[in-house]
């Protein structure tokens, strides 16, 4: 402590103390970033920040879709079926998985058309110069009429696109638009299938090394690559 003269020259003085004051405790300053409240303040998540009971997120495999099922469906005469498995034409049976393809092309027996236009274009030509009768000319006329139609009918060409093995053909009669509603079907199911063969295989694939391993355990080159 210290002594302090009377002021205005009187002869008091008075003791001052050399400790300042006390002064009130000042609040602790909050540190920044730690305004989110711990899992052990959170309710039900007490004692649990370490515990493995915790649901990882991540992704998960989920299994392939169930294959389709086609229905059965038949040409007109009865000599195609396309199955749920495979395609059957004319006794012999190819499964969907087998083919990549099919097409079919209407086509005419060419033959046979110029066969029956000759034939209409000489009796008629010998009926108008008086070389035949007219009885045998008409018969005539009527053969090569006949052979021209079942020329121009034709047949309808299908063709089997195998992988790794020969184009197969097979002759089909009838209307040709009802041969390629049966063809744009087919490929349908050829892509169907081929595209649930994939979808199965990628799965069992990636099933076999999951789950994948983490960031820090991959192998590296020299270079950290």
């Amino acid at each position: 402590m210290y002594m302090v003269p009377g002021l205005l020259g009187g002869g008091a003085s008075f003791v001052m103390p050399d400790t300042p004051p006390l002064l009130p405790d000042a609040a602790p300053e909050e540190q920044p970033g730690n305004d989110m409240p711990s899992l052990s303040t959170l309710p039900g998540l007490a004692g649990t920040a370490a515990s493995s009971s915790i649901p990882e997120l991540g992704f998960q495999l989920l299994p392939p879709p169930a294959p389709e099922v086609f229905p059965l469906v038949r040409s007109e005469d009865g000599r195609m079926a396309l199955t749920n498995e495979a395609l059957e034409v004319d006794g012999q049976t190819v499964g969907w998985r087998e083919l990549e393809a099919v097409d079919v092309q209407p086509v005419r027996w060419l033959l046979w058309f110029l066969l029956g236009g000759f034939t209409l274009a000489g009796f008629m030509l010998a009926f108008l110069q008086n070389w035949l009768r007219t009885i045998p000319a008409a018969a005539g006329m009527a053969a090569g009429a006949l052979l021209l139609a079942f020329g121009a009918r034709g047949s309808n060409r299908w063709r089997l696109h195998r992988p790794g093995r020969e184009v197969a053909y097979f002759a089909l009669p009838g209307a040709a638009r009802s041969w390629q509603q049966l063809a744009a079907e087919a490929n349908r199911r050829i892509r169907q299938r081929h595209d649930e063969a994939a979808a199965s295989t990628t799965y069992w694939m990636q099933r076999a090394t999951w789950p994948p391993a983490a960031p820090g355990s991959l192998p590296t080159t020299e270079d950290g690559f």
